[in-house]
């Protein structure tokens, strides 16, 4: 096959036409390598396309040939095609016949490409394939195929499919190697102990480890193009994919330049286009000039390709400086924007990319001027004040001047409307700035008193957030409450607003970001430690998503964060994907020393769920955008954690693990917390192990994203890297739903939302060690639902409940009303009030200053009006 898709074009070499000087073409009526190159640049936006030669505009789009999509698990085999379907004595593939390319838009609004196939089941079941009524049964499941890996959703979860973009006409390069036909066949990879760096040739060796020790396979790259490349080993028959983007450009052009003839342009260009097509414009942008100064007569030719590529990369850097902007790295952006002219001069670059790199960069310098006037005004104002008051404001003014930066400088919106106002006392201005700053712009108030009063409030706050003796917690509280303007209402919005209140370990090495925390376990629990990197500008008075990664047997903490952040330089900064996107990564030390298998226990969820509190406490920490991962043991343990309390994750990542055990018990609980699961092909029997919890979640339109990568085995899968991070990028938790049905069969796994639970029956209360289950042992159902009335209901056959209340929930100005089992408490006898003292007892032992609770209530089973209202 043609790489390019010309294929039924007619042999020939004949000018083309729209090119001047005119070039030899590949074939009568196609277009030579320089209007293909032009043409292959896919992305250009309408305008941009006005200067293309006329041969390249006019040009219809190409056609690919028909194909046939087979696809193996183990030994079975699947054959689609004409209505075909071919049973192996294995399980396989249960698709529909027929697939079509499509470009699949999902509802999160993530776009997927490749071959689309309804399907009714992961796995094929023989029996039900043989039955007659099978065919009937509806295809509630949908796989895409993009050839480097295999994505399985609910068909609930996909908004529209549409036929793929004709003027995709996609480069591939195939290399030969002496690959077998037949003999061994590599039927499971275990976890890579060393893989060796492609040669010029495509050639490398992949060291796995297996039961028989290590096994050592040299391997050849056959197949490349723009989005994976094919590798296929030499002695034994094994079709393994990887992504095109993982291959570093001087291994991949080397390999590249093998396969051409470097003496022929339209040869090289090609490498050109297939760079472009690959989205690696820096790389395109190094070999067309090579091929110009190769080729000096064609400088003219590739004009329009090259401004092409040039507004490419200016869009690329543009969209990169939003990146860091909107990540809270204003520095690095700001950096970015003043060097924009510099590496693309006005003639280079579309008007609209240099205005809108202008205006950005004048929004910063704009912020920036602005901050500065108004620390002068405040400065002014506070001089003005009388001595008493100006004694008073100093250290709010000191602090906003020392701590202002482009993440607050909105809570001083208030102030800036009204600063100049001549009507308006110095007095109440500097309140206006005082209390925007510790309460928001929105809640901002022109009295004084009231305002450093606030200030106050809110350092003896924190004070009580870090006190561990109860009885001065209790001292404290007391102190607060004789302050002026002391309310549950005010308490919230200091506590939203306000840094966290526990000081930041030490850096190790310094400046790096990178820390070793070290918390007190339970009484009878041995310490609890956690490794976290913050990103680049670290700011305590943002909000950051944070991934907490989980090892698996064999590897460390620090290697899962060098996972998701990169390893660490030379300079102890890391450069990968978590710092660029703006995320902290925290690492529970949540296994023990030589542990091999994850145990389902207490103290493994203790681990991980003290680490995450004290993560929320002394870190900015966006806790509607926690998302829990892991890999191999520490994947299980996540799939488990994850469903175990869908209340405190925007998501959870499952790498190369299976779900057992309690995680199939909990399958229901996938409807609250979205679930994106990666696996190797060769991993054993992955998707057929998860095949059944898998299914249950499909068919039912829970949020769930399954991935296999194609001949792939036990590893970590750093291709899907930036996948992860754009579904992580599109989900929140919903911290306040209205009803909700959940399971739960250990008694540690007692809290949902704001119910924690108390007293489980025997047959609801299992240990995971002693599995399976004793006869009778069932999941306790828990349902709970905000009512109409005001009021909270609450239904599990606990002997006891603490219901927490927030206003999200209730009106704290009408009757509320909770009810637990036959129990009943509130209503108009018994007042349900907000009190300042549960609003910080809530935030100092779970850490959420975003979503605080402000009062709870305590109901055992079977009485009334036996509640602790406060």
């Amino acid at each position: 096959m043609d790489p390019a898709g010309l294929a039924r074009v007619p042999a020939g070499r004949r000018p083309c036409l729209g090119c001047k000087p005119p070039q030899r073409s590949r074939g009568a009526n196609s277009p030579c390598g320089v209007c293909l190159l032009v043409a292959g640049v896919w992305k250009l936006e309408p305008e941009e396309r006005k200067g293309m030669s006329a041969h390249a505009a006019e040009f219809p789009p190409l056609r690919r040939r028909d194909w046939l999509l087979a696809a193996s698990f183990g030994l079975g085999r699947l054959a689609l095609g004409a209505g075909s379907l071919v049973l192996a004595t294995t399980p396989a593939l249960a698709a529909a016949p027929g697939a079509n390319m499509a470009k699949v838009l999902l509802k999160d609004g993530r776009v997927l490409d490749g071959k689309i196939a309804p399907i009714r089941e992961l796995v094929i079941n023989p029996k039900a394939a043989l039955d007659p009524n099978a065919g009937s049964a509806p295809q509630l499941i949908v796989m895409v195929d993009d050839e480097l890996r295999r994505m399985f959703l609910p068909k609930a979860r996909i908004r529209s499919v549409h036929e793929p973009d004709a003027r995709e006409i996609q480069d591939q390069f195939n290399v030969w190697q002496r690959t077998p036909r037949e003999g061994q066949r590599v039927t499971g990879v275990g976890p890579p102990l060393k893989v060796t760096e492609f040669d010029e040739f495509g050639r490398r060796m992949f060291s796995m480890d297996t039961s028989k020790g290590q096994l050592d396979v040299p391997q050849g790259i056959t197949v490349i193009t723009p989005k994976w490349t094919k590798v296929e080993g030499i002695r034994h028959i094994w079709d393994q994919r990887i992504a095109t983007s993982s291959i570093p450009r001087e291994t991949l052009s080397a390999i590249l330049h093998k396969q051409i003839d470097p003496q022929k342009q339209d040869q090289r260009l090609k490498v050109v286009r297939f760079y472009l097509q690959s989205e690696r414009f820096d790389d395109a942008e190094v070999e067309l000039q090579a091929v110009i100064k190769d080729f000096p007569g064609i400088s003219e030719q590739v004009t329009t390709a090259l401004k092409s590529l040039r507004q490419m990369l200016a869009r690329r850097v543009r969209d990169e400086i939003l990146l860091r902007r909107d990540a809270g790295q204003n520095a690095l952006a700001y950096e970015l924007l003043k060097k924009f002219p510099e590496r693309f001069p006005a003639g280079e670059v579309a008007g609209e990319i240099l205005q809108a790199v202008r205006e950005e960069q004048e929004s910063f310098e704009t912020r920036f001027q602005t901050a500065q006037e108004l620390l002068k005004q405040i400065d002014e104002q506070v001089a003005g004040l009388n001595p008493q008051d100006r004694a008073r404001a100093e250290p709010i003014r000191d602090e906003i001047r020392r701590e202002l930066n482009f993440s607050t400088l909105d809570r001083l919106n208030a102030y800036k409307q009204l600063s100049s106002d001549a009507k308006m006392l110095p007095a109440e201005k500097v309140a206006l700035a005082f209390s925007g700053w510790l309460i928001g712009s929105n809640n901002a108030t022109p009295n004084l008193p009231v305002a450093v009063s606030l200030f106050e409030l809110r350092n003896l706050a924190k004070a009580y957030l870090v006190e561990p003796d109860k009885l001065d917690r209790v001292h404290l509280l007391d102190r607060m409450s004789s302050q002026e303007g002391t309310s549950p209402q005010t308490m919230a919005r200091l506590i939203a607003h306000m840094t966290p209140a526990w000081e930041l370990p030490a850096a190790t090495p310094p400046n790096s970001g990178f820390h070793t925390v070290t918390i007190p376990g339970s009484p009878d629990q041995p310490e609890i430690t956690y490794s976290i990197q913050l990103p680049p500008e670290y700011d305590p008075y943002r909000r950051y998503p944070t991934i907490v990664t989980l090892h698996g047997a064999g590897s460390t903490p620090e290697m899962q964060i060098d996972w998701w952040a990169g390893p660490r330089e030379s300079n102890g900064q890391r450069v990968g994907q978590a710092g660029r996107h703006g995320y902290i990564v925290v690492a529970p030390h949540w296994a023990q020393t030589a542990q091999r298998e994850y145990g389902y226990s207490a103290a493994e969820h203790r681990a991980v769920l003290a680490s995450v509190r004290d993560v929320c406490r002394k870190f900015a920490v966006d806790t509607d955008r926690v998302y829990l991962s892991g890999f191999s043991m520490g994947g299980e343990a996540a799939w488990d954690i994850g469903l175990a309390h869908p209340d405190l994750w925007a998501g959870v990542m499952p790498i190369v693990a299976v779900a057992k055990k309690v995680t199939n018990w909990y399958w229901e609980n996938a409807r609250y917390v979205p679930v994106y699961v990666v696996m190797g092909e060769l991993d054993g029997q992955s998707l057929s192990a998860n095949a059944r919890d898998l299914e249950r979640y499909m068919t039912r339109g829970f949020d769930v994203t399954v991935v296999e990568f194609r001949g792939r085995g036990h590893e970590h899968f750093s291709d899907e890297i930036l996948n992860l991070f754009d579904w992580m990028g599109r989900r929140r938790r919903d911290f306040f739903p209205k009803e909700f049905e959940v399971r739960t069969i250990r008694s540690f796994d007692n809290f949902f939302w704001p119910v924690e639970l108390e007293g489980f029956p025997k047959n609801a209360s299992v240990d995971a060690a002693q599995w399976p289950p004793r006869d009778g042992a069932r999941p306790l159902l828990v349902k709970v639902s905000v009512t109409a009335n005001n009021g909270v209901r609450v239904k599990a056959g606990t002997d006891s409940a603490t219901i927490w209340l927030a206003p999200e929930m209730v009106d704290f100005e009408k009757p509320i009303e909770v009810k637990f089992n036959a129990g009943r408490y509130g209503g108009s006898r018994n007042a349900i009030e907000p009190d300042v003292g549960v609003i910080l007892e809530d935030v100092r032992t779970r850490g959420d200053r975003q979503h605080p609770f402000w009062a709870r209530v305590e109901l055992p089973a079977g009485k009334q009006n036996l509640a602790a209202g406060n």
